[in-house]
């Protein structure tokens, strides 16, 4: 058997061979986890099989006698009878992102000998007439070997390398395999971890979520372009094009589950930027958002998107009865609201939420168990308020560029429209019951004939209508350089006895961690940061872009935290500063809108020349940018 690679594991793995199967899996269900080219698979046919039934499915005039020996050569008469069902056969069809091969279809048939710790891959195409043609020469397998009962190891295996085949989607190259897959799998096999959570895009096909998200991201990319807020606009125009293309796919199978021809009806509670009501709105779904503060964004939409400034409360006058859907997405102190609105609304209404921050229904939540991360005990809240209010209560995943990701759905009740008033009284009960825990004026939530009073939110608390800022941008420019320029010199004035650097060098300075940084703060001082979201570490990340996030706004470059450890930046380490920021390098004549510090502050001045540092060194370098902000028209979408 032609063995390409192979790669021991560390030391005595105890997660091993069980863990080998976990990993495989990964690779099986989830390659778009390596393979960023890739948005998933569709799994089309799983079963086990025993040494005959695999024969017979191998059965094929094209598997040529050296594939049937690579394939049943790790098959002996004895494992067969060890161990009854060691074999198991399923077929996965590939969904790159990009589709590059019209009609036909990359699928692969996947063998896996539990008794021998193999696993073989049979790439094939097949075209729109059925007709199918296996991919000969990138047949490959990985195998799990236990070497002098001491040392595991991995190995790669190929039925022929030379005529391996690659365009780096559906058939990666050959290195690729043996030098990115094989480590990782090595490594997932030791950790074998398991999520919380489920598997990204679970309730959605995801051949038809993917040819969409491409079609959305093509239409609405030049968002980026012209995004006014201070936010990233990558980071929001991707994620809600995401979350769009979730919905589009979720309600089109909908439609087609219930015979329906009508596009669903939406209302986005807390709406934010309003591109995602203006995504769904452009893409035929009648509806609107509401938000508490209007956005800057919202005139460039034009009429057709419909966004209200208005706070909302619940109550009576925030029911919507004509609508099909409610969305909440990072909608804050309405997140646990959501469900029960949807479900006072009418019988037919449905929700969507995609938490983030931690609210209860009249406080930030409070943590009940230690078991769980924050997280996750969160959304297990959110299931619990949609359950109480009725509803069958689905979980998934979203693929966006964020941390939060995990949604909840509501598509159906899980008591009939007779119910309604028994159904009613056990969601006052636990909004009452929520009342009493977080603090807020008891207040009974019904009426004596079961339904919902006027002001069944009362002592609800919604965010005031400006923004206030406490992220450590609106502290005075002052009092900001004084803290940066405290901290620096302490880094500087570090001798090698204490971690700082050699005198010959270019003075980098010593490091410390961020406790021991507050350590030098003035207590007046402390008390100023403790107001703002984050204190001293959001300062110091503010002013150093340690994050590649680019929606971690610099104000000083000059240094960086790195695992609650603050030091000096040189910015001549191309590593590091690939790492931390998206700076490009400068072009002649680019405007410098902002002071070096290490031209103006450190001893030794910057470690770049002015050609290359791309902050001004001295006046005459500075040329403030006096570009005007630019205006989308509002036929451009």
């Amino acid at each position: 058997m032609p063995k390409l690679f192979d790669i021991k594991f560390p030391g005595e793995c105890k997660t091993l061979p069980e863990g080998f199967w976990s990993a495989v899996d990964v690779w099986i269900k989830k390659p778009h986890v390596v393979n960023k080219r890739l948005c998933g698979i569709k799994e089309t046919e799983s079963k086990d099989v025993g040494r005959e039934a695999l024969l017979f499915l191998l059965d094929d005039p094209e598997l040529t006698p050296d594939v049937l020996s690579f394939i049943t050569s790790t098959v002996s008469p004895a494992q067969t009878h060890e161990k009854e069902n060691s074999w198991s056969s399923s077929v996965r069809t590939v969904i790159p992102k990009v589709n590059s091969y019209g009609t036909n279809l990359q699928k692969e048939v996947i063998l896996k000998d539990f008794g021998r710790q193999l696993v073989t891959f049979l790439p094939f195409e097949e075209d729109s007439e059925g007709q199918v043609s296996l991919k000969r020469g990138n047949i490959y397998q990985f195998q799990l070997l236990h070497q002098d009962c001491e040392e595991w190891v991995l190995e790669l295996h190929v039925l022929a390398s030379d005529a391996w085949f690659s365009d780096g989607v559906a058939y990666p190259k050959l290195p690729w395999l043996s030098t990115d897959l094989l480590p990782k799998l090595v490594r997932w096999a030791t950790e074998c971890k398991t999520s919380e959570f489920k598997s990204t895009l679970s309730l959605l096909p995801v051949e038809k979520y993917s040819v969409m998200y491409q079609q959305l991201k093509e239409k609405y990319k030049a968002m980026v372009k012209i995004w006014p807020e201070v936010t990233d606009p990558e980071k929001f125009v991707y994620e809600d094009v995401a979350i769009a293309t979730y919905l589009i796919v979720l309600w089109a199978e909908e439609r087609a589950e219930k015979s329906l021809t009508a596009k669903q009806s939406f209302v986005d509670l807390g709406c934010g930027n309003g591109l995602l009501v203006h995504i769904l709105a452009n893409e035929g779904h009648p509806g609107k958002g509401i938000d508490v503060r209007k956005r800057k964004i919202w005139d460039m939409y034009g009429p057709q998107t419909l966004l209200e400034e208005n706070a909302i409360t619940p109550s009576e006058r925030f029911l919507f009865p004509g609508t099909d859907w409610l969305i909440g997405n990072h909608s804050d102190e309405l997140t646990p609201w959501i469900p029960v609105i949807a479900a006072r609304s009418s019988y037919s209404c449905r929700y969507f939420v995609l938490p983030c921050c931690f609210f209860d229904f009249y406080a930030k939540y409070q943590r009940r168990q230690c078991k769980k991360s924050q997280y996750k005990e969160y959304i297990d809240f959110i299931a619990e308020v949609s359950q109480v209010s009725g509803f069958n209560t689905e979980e998934d995943c979203l693929r966006i560029p964020s941390t939060k990701r995990v949604c909840l759905v509501g598509k159906s009740r899980s008591y009939r429209l007779s119910d309604e008033a028994e159904a009613e009284q056990r969601r006052a009960r636990y909004i009452q019951s929520h009342q009493t825990t977080s603090g807020a004026m008891a207040h009974n939530d019904k009426d004596t004939d079961g339904t919902p009073d006027s002001s069944w939110g009362a002592g609800f608390q919604p965010r005031d209508r400006v923004e206030t800022v406490r992220n450590c941008a609106a502290l005075p420019r002052a009092f900001v350089d004084g803290v940066v320029l405290q901290v620096a010199n302490v880094l500087l004035g570090m001798t090698e006895e204490d971690g700082g650097t050699s005198s010959t060098d270019w003075n980098r300075g010593g490091s410390l961690s961020v406790s021991e940084v507050a350590g030098l703060m003035e207590q007046e001082t402390l008390q100023l940061l403790k107001k703002e979201c984050g204190g001293l570490q959001t300062l110091l990340k503010n002013n150093h872009q340690v994050f590649r996030e680019v929606w971690n706004l610099p104000v000083d470059p000059s240094l960086s935290v790195e695992g609650g450890t603050v030091f000096i930046r040189d910015w001549r380490d191309r590593k590091s500063s690939r790492a931390h920021t998206k700076r490009k390098p400068v072009a002649p004549g680019a405007l410098k809108t902002r002071p070096c510090w290490f031209y103006d502050h450190h001893p030794q001045r910057c470690p770049l020349q002015a050609a290359h540092c791309a902050f001004a060194h001295g006046p005459e370098d500075l040329r403030p940018s006096t570009r005007p902000l630019k205006k989308m028209r509002n036929d451009t979408f």
